[in-house]
């Protein structure tokens, strides 16, 4: 059903599952899965004939085995020059209106096979969006749970798509033990932007298109948006593979961004710890994407961040409320979330070379900070 050597392992128990059950979590740490998966080199040369869909990158993906896949046309978003070396690539264009289409695929492909009774989501707008678009494109049913608070534009879009919404009283950790319960239940899927690692083989096409765009050739930094860094830890398996194939002669630095107001992976960077010491302070923010206090991936994200060059930045509400104006005024209505990272490349001082970042969801989705 599922591609060769693939299997589940726990990146601290070294616990492993067959990929094909729906055990959503390490059963001895109740910690997310990694992925058992070798790739295969791509052809630069071969994908200009291919399928305009992530699913292009066939040698990549865990479940790039048959066809038809699930799909609604996702990926190849495009490239627009913001000046001074620095770029965004435009995720906002995808089906659902943010880059979490690229991994939702990939849980919705994996459940179509799987034929649960049920799939589960949590999410705090986005990635549920994302799963339940994807759910109804595969004929799956589908429940959402978000935290109270929630955009109202992302409930009537999760409502739109046909799931289930369960709004759920508290934080997004909050949210997540609920959905955590539902996933309990027999014949569950548990579609998990966390816990599930397919979904971040669907994110590493964020980079893959990066460097088919370029010829083969990366920019000198990437930055992302972090809260539970699955963009982040997509993008560091790509630069792996690629590396590792010999597909790229030099690794770009990954930059981490995080919402000054909820930045605990940024103080454990800047303490030089190796995972989450403690709670770090945590209050309200425009960014609500990435308002995770206690990210599962965490320690995995420091590592990923500190293999490849990078470092952490945080932005303030002030300076979120001024990028999105000001990427607004040249034509880019991006969401508050999405907008953090063009945020912190604004604060820092201009650097040589070239660096591209994402802007991850549709203004459409949240409305403007200056009315929130």
């Amino acid at each position: 059903m599922l591609a060769p050597m693939t299997a589940y392992v726990c990146p601290r128990c070294r616990i492993r599952a067959a990929a094909d059950a729906l055990t959503w979590c390490c059963p001895q740490c109740r910690g997310p899965w990694d992925l058992e998966f070798a790739s295969a080199p791509v052809s630069l040369t071969s994908l200009a004939s291919r399928v305009n869909s992530l699913w292009r990158y066939e040698e990549v993906l865990p479940l790039a085995t048959s066809l038809p896949h699930v799909s609604l046309g996702e990926g190849r978003t495009p490239l627009v020059p913001l000046g001074d070396g620095v770029s965004a690539k435009l995720d906002f264009l995808m089906p659902t209106l943010s880059f979490k289409d690229r991994g939702a695929v990939m849980l919705a492909e994996l459940a179509r096979r799987l034929e649960p009774r049920l799939v589960v989501a949590d999410s705090s707008g986005n990635a549920g969006t994302a799963v339940a678009a994807y759910c109804a494109r595969a004929g799956l049913p589908c429940a959402v749970y978000v935290p109270e608070g929630t955009s109202a534009k992302k409930v009537e879009q999760i409502r739109a798509h046909g799931a289930r919404l369960t709004v759920v009283p508290g934080n997004r950790d909050a949210t997540a033990r609920a959905a955590q319960e539902a996933a309990g239940e027999p014949g569950v899927f548990y579609a998990s932007h966390v816990f599930n690692p397919h979904f971040l083989h669907g994110t590493k096409t964020y980079v893959y298109e990066l460097w088919e765009d370029g010829g083969g050739r990366l920019p000198d930094r990437i930055v992302v948006p972090v809260g539970n860094g699955t963009l982040l830890l997509g993008a560091a398996l790509a630069l792996d593979e690629l590396a590792g194939h010999g597909l790229i002669d030099r690794r770009p630095e990954l930059v981490a961004v995080q919402a000054e107001a909820v930045s605990p992976l940024a103080a454990a960077f800047r303490a030089g710890a190796e995972d989450l010491a403690g709670d770090a302070p945590a209050r309200p923010t425009l960014a609500e994407g990435i308002a995770i206090p206690h990210p599962p991936r965490a320690a995995q994200i420091l590592r990923a961040v500190r293999a490849n060059g990078g470092t952490f930045l945080t932005v303030t509400e002030d300076q979120i409320r001024a990028a999105q104006t000001d990427l607004a005024r040249g034509g880019l209505f991006v969401e508050t979330t999405g907008v953090a990272c063009w945020a912190a490349v604004r604060a820092a001082p201009p650097r040589p070379g070239t660096t591209v970042l994402p802007l991850c969801g549709a203004g459409a989705k949240t409305g403007s900070a200056q009315r929130d």
